[in-house]
């Protein structure tokens, strides 16, 4: 049944978009940044110091590493709350990043050329991001009873339509049986 349609589907149609594009070369530079700020040795630096960079080459990959995931989690999504939540997060994760690298500069990192370029990528990641979220459909939504997500004019306790349609689920079962009889009854003609 869903074999064809799976055909036709390209589920990877995320990595081809230029914001994805966008997010792997933040995600690569970050890393690098994060492996030169970890193996600082500078004379320069005091002990202090230099555990500082290893603690923010630590954060700088976690927050690099949530930007494209969460770019694929929203392009699999049609629900306006879900991509708006993953959009929270990734915009969270590049405005750290563009924080950390001022962090590194105020601790001693010499290599600041590349912290330059990591915010210059961002820069230009965040008019694509812009972009992208315009692109979300604010009504393929459910309503998100914690608020934070929902559409203009859509708030946390209104009233749900799904919740007037009656739904039985032993009768949506019944006619989905391939399987034989779903029900706890015994077949009365096991040969069949």
């Amino acid at each position: 049944m869903f074999e064809e349609e799976n055909e036709n589907m390209d589920f990877k149609s995320f990595e081809k978009s230029r914001i994805y594009k966008k997010a792997m070369l933040i995600w690569d530079l970050a890393y690098h940044i994060a492996e030169l700020a970890s193996k600082t040795n500078n004379n320069s630096n005091s002990e202090f110091e230099k555990d500082l960079l290893k603690e923010y080459a630590g954060y700088i990959v976690e927050d690099a590493s949530k930007i494209a995931p969460k770019i694929a989690g929203a392009w699999g999504s049609q629900l306006y709350d879900l991509k708006m939540e993953n959009a929270a997060i990734i915009r969270k994760a590049a405005r750290e990043l563009s924080v950390h690298m001022t962090a590194l500069k105020m601790h001693g990192f010499k290599e600041i050329d590349y912290c330059d370029l990591l915010r210059n990528e961002i820069e230009e990641f965040r008019i694509l991001f812009a972009e992208w979220v315009k692109t979300f459909d604010p009504w393929d939504y459910l309503i998100d009873r914690w608020g934070l997500f929902n559409p203009p004019g859509v708030n946390y306790d209104d009233h749900d339509p799904d919740d007037d349609i009656p739904f039985d689920a032993s009768d949506f079962f019944r006619d989905f049986d391939e399987f034989g009889d779903l029900t706890d009854e015994e077949d009365d003609n096991p040969e069949d």
